[in-house]
């Protein structure tokens, strides 16, 4: 049986798309995970990349050099005229959709993207998409049209069906329409964890078409702390606590305003919170609470657009991660603050206690009275007696993932 690894492509549109709109998301940095990989896998590798109103190809090279951009190792060159002629392209996308057309064998409108991958593409293409990003018809048709190509799909949750009323308007039906084509086109779907898993298939079976799938846990990266990229005043000199992610009603900061509130209201010393991340959508009750808390500024502080290394640092020194998240797909952040060392206080989730066991510390994610004795008894006790040590953790790495990934796809 031959060994040499098959030609893959991975879809980059999510990575291309973020450009400019500051640190990378949890489904952004799986992407890049995927890149990183690939470009030091053997094999032949190309890129699919969504622009404005066309496609590009990359072959390896290409893709390298995309990279290194992405990355910021390499910066962005001038935009050729017809970036400059593109309506609705800001400066930046202009230079970017310029260098794709620089770096690329080979660009196409839309329409024409079969044709494109037919002249680019060998035969036994494995094409990767992890980005929920470019699940179209036309996309998944053209790409599972060629010969003897093979399409996988990364799904990292069904959450905008299972809770619509926490997305934004339309998106509940972008998505399904989007699933219902991985469901017809897919020849696999990755799930990053049985609780994904058991959600895809019961949608999948609906829409009459389920493919083959595999769960594998999403690697758990060793963040690099350093804390002379803090910003002034950071970290705090109080005990102080982390809520990581985009600031949205699934994330479910409100029941944490509520423990701040209950614990001032019981006469307790107030510990720091810091809530980062960006505002995000119908959280309006939240926003007014952040804008006008007499808390803002002295107990609980906002924040955003933090660098990798900055964030880490700040993890690092925090009491604990606070993560009363309703619904998750996989969830990072709790995983990630326990390979630092730092306790985790998770809302108890099913998906959580699948990867990473007994080792955070699960509440109702209802009940404020609990998590605020949980938070003040663990600010009480100081980080001595409350952190666990670096890496005793047994998470997930993501050399197991690719491991189990790149043996069938």
């Amino acid at each position: 049986m031959s060994t040499k690894a098959p030609p893959r492509c991975l879809d980059l549109s999510r990575l291309v798309s973020r450009v400019g709109r500051g640190p990378l998301t949890g489904v952004d940095r799986v992407e890049r995970a995927y890149l990183d990989h690939l470009l030091a896998a053997p094999g032949p590798l190309f890129s699919l990349v969504r622009m404005r109103l066309s496609y590009a190809v990359l072959d390896r090279a290409g893709t390298q050099a995309l990279a290194d951009r992405l990355a910021g190792d390499v910066p962005w060159g001038t935009p050729d005229l017809r970036a400059r002629l593109t309506p609705k392209l800001s400066r930046q996308s202009q230079q970017v959709e310029a260098d794709l057309r620089r770096l690329a064998l080979g660009t196409c409108i839309r329409r024409n993207l079969y044709a494109l991958l037919a002249r680019h593409w060998p035969k036994g293409m494995r094409y990767l998409n992890v980005g929920h990003s470019n699940l179209t018809q036309r996309v998944l048709w053209a790409v599972s049209s060629q010969p003897d190509a093979e399409v996988s799909v990364l799904v990292h949750d069904m959450i905008p069906l299972d809770y619509p009323e926490y997305q934004r308007p339309g998106q509940p039906a972008k998505f399904e329409r989007a699933m219902r084509m991985v469901s017809r086109y897919a020849t696999r779907v990755i799930c990053n964890s049985e609780a994904t898993r058991q959600r895809v298939v019961h949608y999948f079976n609906q829409w009459g078409r389920m493919p083959e799938a595999l769960v594998a846990h999403l690697g758990v990266e060793s963040m690099r702390p350093d804390a002379a990229a803090l910003p002034e005043g950071l970290p705090p000199e109080r005990s102080y606590f982390i809520a990581l992610g985009t600031i949205e009603p699934r994330k479910n900061h409100a029941l944490l305003l509520d423990v701040w509130t209950q614990m001032e209201a019981d006469g307790l010393a107030l510990p720091v919170l810091l809530i980062i991340g960006a505002r995000g959508w119908n959280n309006e009750g939240v926003f007014t609470r952040l804008d006008s808390s007499p808390m803002i500024g002295r107990d609980i502080f906002e924040l955003s657009g933090l660098g990798d290394q900055a964030l880490a640092a700040l993890v690092q020194n925090a009491t604990a991660m606070l993560f009363p998240s309703r619904a998750e797909g996989f969830g990072l952040p709790p995983a990630e603050a326990l390979a630092l060392g730092t306790p985790a206080i998770c809302a108890d989730l099913p998906v959580y206690r699948e990867f990473m066991g007994e080792l955070p510390v699960y509440l109702n994610g209802n009940d404020r009275y609990l998590w605020a004795k949980t938070i003040h008894e663990m600010a009480t006790k100081g980080l001595g007696e409350t952190r666990i040590e670096p890496g005793a953790a047994a998470l997930p790495t993501w050399d197991a993932h690719f491991n189990q990934i790149l043996s069938v796809t």
